[in-house]
């Protein structure tokens, strides 16, 4: 689905390959604020935009109802496994010891298998809000780079000095790329925050 920044994106495309371009072939002014977004993101302003409108949130909305519907048939059949009832004996004790382990597997705590998908549907809902703030960032921001005076700069041709040309690329490609570049530390730390669902589930 097209949004904001998808028609944003095709619009700046001429503005974001002369950003491109001038940065690769003039470069920009000695301690510009650009050079340490452009180590951040290991990526031309033009790149990092595209990798940004490649964020798909609706692929993730989509398989966060799936995934609870998953935890909760897991703990159905937890709660389903019948007890030994009037059972009695050696063979009694060990099914219902058999039973609780089963039980505490499907949905017996953290590191039940009901608990992970929970836990990895909180994840696609997180990723998802991510997704889409990231993307409304950047759009808020080629709204403003496409209508700024370094824009007519960039894109009234070769008439411009080329040092005027490197300041204005390197203007614009700090703002994109420090949005970018935000964007994609809130999602580190977001990873970070979900490690315990990389651990290996219990035998």
């Amino acid at each position: 689905m097209t949004d904001r920044l998808d028609q944003l994106a095709e619009a700046a495309r001429p503005l974001l390959s002369r950003v491109d371009s001038v940065l690769s072939g003039i470069g920009a002014p000695e301690g510009h604020d650009v050079w340490p977004e452009l180590r951040r993101v290991r990526l031309l302003p033009g790149d990092a935009v595209r990798a940004v409108c490649d964020l798909s949130p609706d692929a993730i909305r989509a398989a966060a109802p799936e995934l609870r519907a998953e935890a909760r048939t897991y703990a159905d059949v937890a709660d389903s496994l019948p007890l030994p009832g009037e059972w009695v004996g050696e063979a009694a004790e060990a099914y219902e010891e058999a039973r609780r382990r089963t039980a505490e597997h499907l949905n017996g705590g953290p590191e039940s298998l009901a608990r992970r998908m929970e836990m990895t549907a909180d994840l696609a809902d997180a990723l998802t809000e991510w997704m889409t703030r990231a993307r409304r960032d950047l759009a808020l921001v080629l709204a403003e780079v496409i209508t700024s005076a370094e824009a007519l700069t960039l894109t009234a041709g070769t008439g411009s000095p080329p040092e005027e040309q490197a300041r204005a690329a390197a203007d614009v490609g700090a703002l994109l790329l420090r949005t970018v570049a935000d964007a994609y530390d809130r999602g580190e730390d977001l990873l970070e925050g979900s490690t315990a669902l990389q651990n290996p589930l219990p035998a």
